[in-house]
């Protein structure tokens, strides 16, 4: 994993202008950037002085690392700078899934191509759970993590929420995290995890790819703003009507 100084940092964003702000996070701001040798990047920029960012950033940097496959986006290495955090990722062009769907004014994606986003993130996850060493639960797949490539092909991204999986029958974690309207039910309210938190998640992704509707949308009808609670409800009226 290539190492990065600040200043190689700052010089390929233009001194972190907003003209290559890419968009924000919980942990800090994403930003383009183009190393010398013509390979474009993003760059994650961790908050200043966020110890829990500096966690995150640390087990980021030791999963990633060594996570290499097609539907995963690859880090091409890191910067750590007095306070500083960042890391250096391949720059995916084609927005995230998130946008595709919920953008305004983006024309809507055809079925074929959301059957190949779909396809392709299940494998990336699959590679996650099944064959890396210890495995790994991502736990916070959401479609604003799901990045696209011109060819529609998905990438799964930022593994800034990972966390190592040693024992999932035992496993529970210190501090719930994730977002809202994806979180498995079960890891909501208990705070074990295992590799079905990362599945329940998945599935609103597949929810959201059929129905076009976002997770949780306050402007929906009373009782019917959580995607998840709605399509219950529908399985359990056409179930009883049949």
């Amino acid at each position: 994993c290539r190492f990065f100084t600040y200043e190689e940092m700052h010089n390929i964003t233009n001194g972190f202008s907003d003209q290559n702000l890419l968009g924000e996070g919980g942990f800090g701001s994403v930003y383009k950037g183009c190393l010398p040798e013509g390979r474009e990047v993003a760059i994650k920029k961790l908050k200043d002085g966020s110890g829990q960012g500096e966690r995150e950033f640390q087990a980021e940097v030791e999963i990633i690392s060594r996570v290499h496959h097609r539907h995963l986006v690859s880090l091409v290495g890191y910067c750590i700078s007095g306070d500083q955090r960042l890391l250096v990722y391949d720059f995916v062009p084609n927005d995230t899934l998130h946008y595709h769907l919920h953008g305004r004014g983006v024309p809507v994606l055809e079925w074929p191509a959301r059957v190949k986003i779909s396809a392709g993130s299940a494998k990336g996850i699959a590679y996650l759970h099944e064959d890396c060493h210890p495995r790994i639960i991502h736990r916070d797949i959401k479609s604003s993590n799901i990045l696209l490539d011109n060819n529609f092909e998905a990438q799964v991204a930022d593994f800034g929420l990972a966390r190592l999986a040693m024992d999932f029958a035992t496993h529970v974690t210190t501090r719930v995290m994730g977002t809202f309207g994806y979180m498995a039910p079960e890891y909501a309210s208990s705070g074990k995890l295992t590799e079905k938190s990362d599945v329940f998640s998945f599935g609103v992704v597949l929810l959201e790819l059929i129905t076009g509707r976002k997770p949780v949308d306050a402007s929906n009808p009373l009782g019917d703003e959580s995607l998840v609670e709605w399509m219950i409800a529908l399985i359990h009226s056409l179930v009883t009507e049949s």
